[in-house]
């Protein structure tokens, strides 16, 4: 892995010395013209042609929003929040409320690509408890309504009751940052959910029924549900089960409904956490295995150290997977969906109010992931 960042650096160094090169020979030219020697490469296509875009899971945050339109990141991840738009009294899979959030993005000069953490999908459907086939009833028409706004892609997950875990999350990380963790030692004596324990077995035809219901609706709306791993993704968690847990797990789920569809969302760090400390997971196998036939609809590019039992957040650059191999499997395998930075470091002087989403940390996540995409558009073209 370490060799290979290497050669990335020297390539991007060699990429550097021509274009200093370029301005050395060309003195006579206005500082437009040198710009544009740089910039002007027909080979090459904004950000390797990915939507670039941030999550926004407590609204708008006028800040935040400002750093993304001038690092000209103008794509926004988020659910659809009633109470954003001053519409309460209404749910949140209605047309009016998704028009609304829709519109206030906009005048943002932002585009809502993705709904992460879609409404009407609970524990009832998750669980097969009685009242599921009215959420699934819901869920039908959230599609549809975001279908005729223009919304394609749905990021979802079937962690029901306890959904994205942690045990720490204010672990000191390089230079005193502070990212999150997970160590099962410190749950394994929690006692059992008030919905008590079930099967993986029953996990299973829970999926597999609401696949049925639903993704015959999403062809016919064009709409592409993106399932996201199960974070962390071990076993069992107070009683309830983790079925979204290895990458057999997703081949398992693509074949329940064959269907363009029925996708998931590649979340790194969450594959990259599968597995033991020596048996972990290929991530650009798994990327090429799934985006060779068109299932990876949306993308979380982030990194862990560790294992599914005992892991914690990184840097970019500071974790396990060979960033910039995972990069080039998404480029040559023509993934050009939406995709984000994940969980990144609480950096100095920002706030761990919303422990992985620093404003800072989200800043180096951008530059780094922008850097990649370059590089592999360089060594491809």
């Amino acid at each position: 892995m370490h060799n290979n960042r290497r050669d990335f650096i020297k390539k991007s160094a060699s990429v550097a010395a021509l274009s200093i090169g370029g301005i050395h020979n060309a003195s006579a030219n206005t500082p437009h013209q040198v710009r544009k020697s740089l910039t002007d490469t027909s080979a090459l296509v904004q950000d390797a042609g990915m939507q670039m875009c941030l999550a926004y899971f407590w609204g708008i945050e006028p800040y935040k929003v400002e750093l993304a339109k001038q690092m000209r990141v103008l794509g926004a991840v988020g659910g659809i929040s009633p109470h954003m738009v001053g519409m309460n009294d209404k749910p949140n899979w209605e047309y009016s409320v998704i028009k609304a959030v829709k519109e206030a993005w906009q005048k943002e000069g932002l585009q809502l690509r993705v709904i992460e953490g879609p409404p009407s999908l609970y524990h009832k459907t998750k669980l097969g408890l009685e009242g599921r086939d009215e959420e699934i009833e819901n869920f039908i028409t959230f599609m549809k309504n975001i279908s005729q706004l223009g919304i394609d892609t749905v990021c979802y997950n079937w962690m029901p009751v306890i959904s994205w875990a942690r045990t720490t999350m204010d672990r000191p990380s390089r230079g005193g940052a502070l990212v999150s963790a997970f160590d099962i030692e410190d749950i394994k004596d929690e006692p059992l959910t008030e919905y008590g324990k079930f099967t993986h077995e029953a996990m299973w035809q829970n999926i597999e029924y609401f696949l049925k219901a639903v993704i015959p609706e999403a062809e016919k709306y064009g709409i592409k549900l993106a399932l996201h791993p199960d974070d962390p993704p071990i076993d069992m968690i107070r009683g309830i089960p983790r079925i979204m847990t290895t990458v057999d797990a997703f081949k398992r789920l693509i074949e329940i409904v064959p269907s363009d569809s029925n996708g998931l969302t590649f979340c790194q760090g969450s594959f990259a956490s599968m597995g033991g400390e020596d048996e972990g997971v290929d991530i650009p196998a798994a990327i090429e295995y799934f985006g060779k036939r068109g299932k990876i609809h949306f993308v979380h590019f982030r990194d862990v150290r560790g294992s599914k039992n005992n892991f914690e957040e990184t840097f970019h650059d500071d974790g396990k997977t060979d960033m910039y191999r995972a990069m080039q499997a998404y480029y040559d395998v023509g993934f050009k969906g939406p995709i984000r930075p994940d969980h990144v470091p609480t950096m100095a002087r920002d706030s761990n109010e919303h422990p992985g989403y620093s404003t800072i940390g989200t800043l180096f996540a951008i530059g780094y992931i922008r850097g990649l995409m370059e590089g592999v558009s360089h060594s491809s073209s």
